[in-house]
């Protein structure tokens, strides 16, 4: 991608990858963070950290990295010259107390490396999950509680975190305009055909254009302005051509018919195809 078109910016490779990625490479996790920047990747972005508790890992995420291990990537990404964000999960089977636990790890890292550019609450989006289908989480965080995670992170992590971005594509505008009023500075990208959050059956994701997230930003008497990934200026030229960006085509997010069989199940041995050959 960088060869190709060199003024791009990469920014992928969560740190459950980087640690699946140098571990099946035999190699030490800074080894591999600089073979990664020397490939073009540029920054982090901090998701995969879920709640930063392992009390709450064993329940939603046991087979990802633990908490020790998210907190490592990053610091050894930081070390090397990577900025990243730092996100949370929450409104499952989390708490307070869980929450703090992830405000002040995320914090005391900020403190060491200074790595961070923003921290990214995250609601947990229920309709479509696994873990509320089988009764296992709430349905997700109240309105009052996402809007209190934003404000409590503000207070919490000054002043080592200097932004604090409301997901549009979890919140909605309504609720992003809450948050704008309690600590958030930041609203992240415009995005193209998101598909996590719509497949997870959130209403919102396919594209909030700069000048409907500019509008939503002026109606709140803020003054909106474009930053780059890492809250640098963008160019004149870019700003201008993300005005002018084509509307995207409707994304058909065709729905699994959960429980639903075609014909009778047949159970296959291992080495045998189904006509037991």
């Amino acid at each position: 991608m960088k060869e190709a078109v060199p003024e791009i910016h990469v920014h992928a490779f969560s740190p459950l990858e980087v640690w699946q990625g140098a571990a099946t490479l035999e190699m030490p996790l800074r080894d591999y963070l600089l073979r990664l920047r020397d490939a073009g990747l540029g920054t982090l972005p901090g998701t995969a950290a879920e709640i930063l508790d392992d009390e709450i890992r064993a329940i939603i995420c046991p087979d990802k990295l633990n908490t020790d291990q998210w907190l490592e990537v990053m610091e050894t990404a930081h070390g090397v010259g990577y900025r990243t964000t730092a996100t949370i999960m929450y409104g499952h089977v989390d708490g307070p107390r869980n929450w703090a636990r992830h405000l002040l790890r995320l914090r005391d890292l900020q403190k060491r490396t200074r790595g961070f550019t923003e921290f990214v609450p995250l609601p947990f989006v229920h309709m479509e999950a696994p873990l509320y289908i089988k009764g296992r989480a709430r349905k997700g965080p109240t309105f009052r509680e996402a809007v209190l995670m934003h404000a409590v992170a503000r207070l919490a992590l000054h002043p080592w975190f200097e932004n604090v971005q409301a997901s549009w594509v979890k919140m909605g505008p309504e609720g992003v305009a809450a948050c704008l009023n309690a600590g958030v500075n930041d609203l992240g990208g415009t995005l193209m055909n998101e598909s996590i959050t719509r497949a997870a059956g959130a209403e919102h994701g396919q594209e909030l254009p700069p000048s409907e997230m500019e509008a939503l930003i002026r109606e709140l008497g803020r003054n909106p302005r474009q930053r780059t990934t890492a809250y640098g200026t963008p160019p004149p030229e870019r700003v201008e051509a993300s005005f002018q960006a084509a509307e995207l085509a409707a994304v058909l997010n065709t729905p699994a018919h959960r429980y639903e069989r075609t014909g009778p199940l047949r159970l296959v041995r291992p080495g045998l195809d189904a006509d037991g050959s």
